[in-house]
């Protein structure tokens, strides 16, 4: 009788081992199957103070930049992860590989060149002048001897300080903070891009554009130096979008003027 119990257990102890190995093997093939499922990230570095290019709505970073780029990363196979920082963070955290892209109505230049590579200009973007509705400033050479607030970083930054002098030129972390000054009248005029220029004005009184613009330039995608491989999937994957519309929708979802 003990020699029968004996058996039973053993018997008993290899069939749970045995469902045990099974269950372990679902398990796995199930995890296996949800890795395979679970797409690489293209991150985005950009910053969330540029509207309609990207800002935040809530928690959520959109805008022109946040959805055209949600939109290659798809063609891409990929999912979008976006890592907001200062404008002047952008270009180093491509270098370093902490971003993959980087987007934030960002205007190709020789020296941006020479820290990465870009992909193909999507928009053609205008800096414009915003000074109060009082001002004597009527075009770009009335600027000179003035107050020029720019944000820290940009084109704005480079090109009044190159026109003007560094004298002339105050920096701020975020656009809307030179248009704050501007209104305090601690500075003459602001220098950015004509659509964030747009709805500054239009969210704050006495202020305006000058109809004569200051420069154009073409916006495109950061992507670390020699990546070639990714320039070149973002480049088809741009001009997928434009070909197809998709683009021109999303600027229409954001720009209606």
């Amino acid at each position: 009788m003990k020699m029968k119990k004996v058996i039973s257990v053993v018997l008993a102890c290899a069939c749970v081992f045995s469902f045990a190995a099974c269950g372990s093997k679902s398990d796995s093939s199930k995890s296996d199957s949800a890795k395979s499922d679970k797409k690489e990230k293209l991150v985005m570095a950009t910053n969330a103070e540029f509207p309609p290019f990207e800002y935040y709505d809530g928690d959520e970073v959109v805008g022109i930049d946040a959805e055209f780029a949600a939109a290659i990363a798809d063609k891409l196979g990929m999912d979008l992860k976006i890592e907001d920082m200062a404008f002047d963070s952008i270009i180093p955290a491509v270098q370093s590989g902490k971003a993959d892209i980087g987007a934030a109505g960002m205007t190709v230049t020789e020296d941006r060149a020479t820290q990465v590579d870009f992909s193909d200009s999507y928009y053609t973007g205008v800096q414009v002048i915003i000074v109060t509705d009082d001002s004597d400033i009527t075009e770009p050479d009335d600027l000179k001897g003035k107050k020029i607030g720019v944000q820290q970083g940009t084109t704005g930054d480079i090109y009044s300080t190159d026109d003007f002098g560094d004298d002339n030129v105050e920096r701020f972390n975020k656009g809307m903070e030179a248009v704050q000054a501007l209104q305090q009248g601690k500075i003459d005029a602001v220098i950015i891009d004509n659509q964030p220029a747009k709805t500054f004005v239009e969210e704050n009184e006495g202020l305006k554009i000058l109809e004569t613009s200051y420069v154009e330039e073409d916006y495109a995608l950061a992507i670390k130096k020699g990546n070639d491989d990714l320039v070149k999937k973002v480049n088809d994957a741009i001009k997928e979008l434009k070909e197809d519309g998709t683009f021109d929708k999303i600027v229409a979802k954001y720009i209606t003027d």
